[in-house]
C-alpha cells in the first residue's frame, strides 16, 4: 500500500468517525429534548452579562428570603433542591437559580472560571437584602469568597469545598472537552447514563434510590443540551477551583454559619468537615446514612436545619457554634 493510499484511507475513516460522532450527538440531543424546570414555582429569567439566567421562586415575597445555590458537576442544576424547595416555601420566599452554563440558564461556549461564578453569586445575591443562603459543594466556596460584601442573615453550607478538580488545573483536559466533535464524544462518555449512575451511587447518595426514579433521566437530559460541555470542561479540569481559604474566610465573617455533612461522604470526607468547623468556629451538623446530598436523602430534616431546628436522631450536632 502506498503512502498516498494509506493517508487517503486514514482520512476517510477519520471523516466517517467524525460524521458518526456528529450524527450521534445530534440524535442524543434530540432525544433529550427541551429541558423543563425541575422545580414547581414561578419561573423567572434575569439577564446577566448577556446571558439569560433561569430561576424558580416560590412562597410569599414578603417572607424572609432563602436563596438555594446548587453545586457544580456535569449534571448540576437547581433540581438539586427538589426535596426541600416546596417545604421551605411554606415558611420562606425561596429562590433557586440555575448557575450560568447549567440547567435552563444560557450555556455560551465560555472558558468558565471560579471568578465568573463568584461574580455571578455576588450579583445575584445583591438583589436580595438580608437573605439566608444555602449553598452546596464548590458553590459554597464562591459564596464564602464574596460574603463579606453582602448582607446575609445566615449561611448553610453543604459539604463545602474550595477544590473539586485537579490542582493545578489541566488546560489540556479543558481544551479536549471544548474541542469540536472529539469534545462531544469525550463529554458524552462522562455524561452517559452509566457514568451518572456510578457517580450517584459512589459519591452522591448513600441510598441511590432516594434520588428518585425520574431524576437520573433528568440529569442525563441536562447534560445533552446545546453547549452542555463547556462549563463542565472547566470543572473537571480544575479551572473552577476556588482560591478562598474557607476556614479563615468563615472565621472572619460575622454571619451565623452552619456546615452540613453526610457522614458517609468521601469527596470530601467528613474529616475535612470537622477540621473546617473546628478552624472556623462553626456549627457542624452531620446526617447519618447520607453522602454529598443529605438535603435530598433527608429533605424534611434538612428543612429543619435551615430553620434552626435539630430534629431527630438522623442529625448529629458535632460542635456548637464557637463564633
Amino acid at each position: 500500500m502506498t503512502l498516498r493510499s494509506t493517508l487517503s484511507s486514514t482520512l476517510k475513516y477519520a471523516a466517517l468517525g467524525a460524521g458518526f460522532t456528529v450524527a450521534a450527538t445530534r440524535a442524543l440531543r434530540a432525544k433529550a429534548g427541551e429541558l423543563e424546570p425541575p422545580l414547581d414555582g414561578r419561573k423567572r429569567t434575569s439577564r446577566w452579562r448577556g446571558m439569560d439566567i433561569a430561576y424558580t421562586e416560590a412562597g410569599d415575597e414578603d417572607d424572609e428570603t432563602v436563596v438555594l445555590l446548587h453545586g457544580i458537576n456535569a449534571a448540576g442544576s437547581a433540581g438539586e433542591w427538589r426535596e426541600v424547595f416546596a417545604d421551605l416555601a411554606d415558611e420562606y420566599h425561596v429562590v433557586a437559580p440555575d448557575l450560568p452554563g447549567f440547567g435552563r440558564s444560557d450555556r455560551p461556549p465560555l472558558r468558565y472560571s471560579a471568578a465568573l461564578y463568584e461574580d455571578f453569586v455576588r450579583d445575584f445575591l445583591t438583589g436580595y437584602d438580608g437573605q439566608r443562603v444555602v449553598a452546596s459543594s464548590l458553590t459554597a466556596a464562591y459564596v464564602v469568597g464574596v460574603a463579606d460584601g453582602l448582607d446575609l442573615a445566615d449561611l448553610t453550607l453543604v459539604c463545602p469545598t474550595a477544590v473539586a478538580g485537579p490542582d493545578p488545573p489541566k488546560p489540556a483536559v479543558r481544551e479536549l472537552i471544548r474541542a469540536p466533535i472529539v469534545g462531544d464524544a469525550v463529554f458524552g462518555l462522562l455524561a452517559s447514563k452509566p457514568s451518572i449512575a456510578y457517580f450517584n451511587a459512589d459519591h452522591g447518595y448513600w441510598d441511590p434510590e432516594k434520588a428518585g426514579d425520574d431524576w437520573p433521566d433528568y440529569e442525563w437530559r441536562t447534560t445533552h443540551q446545546e453547549n452542555a460541555r463547556f462549563a463542565p470542561a472547566s470543572f473537571v479540569s480544575g479551572f473552577l477551583n476556588s482560591d478562598v481559604d474557607l476556614a479563615n474566610a468563615l472565621a472572619a465573617l460575622d454571619v451565623p454559619t452552619t456546615i452540613v455533612w453526610g457522614r458517609e461522604a468521601d469527596l470530601p470526607p467528613l474529616a475535612e468537615g470537622r477540621d473546617l468547623a473546628d478552624a472556623a468556629g462553626c456549627e457542624l451538623v452531620v446526617f447519618d446514612d447520607a453522602m454529598l446530598l443529605p438535603h435530598v436523602e433527608f429533605g424534611d430534616q434538612f428543612v429543619g436545619v435551615v430553620a434552626g431546628e435539630r430534629p431527630d436522631a438522623t442529625v448529629t450536632v458535632e460542635q456548637e457554634d464557637g463564633g
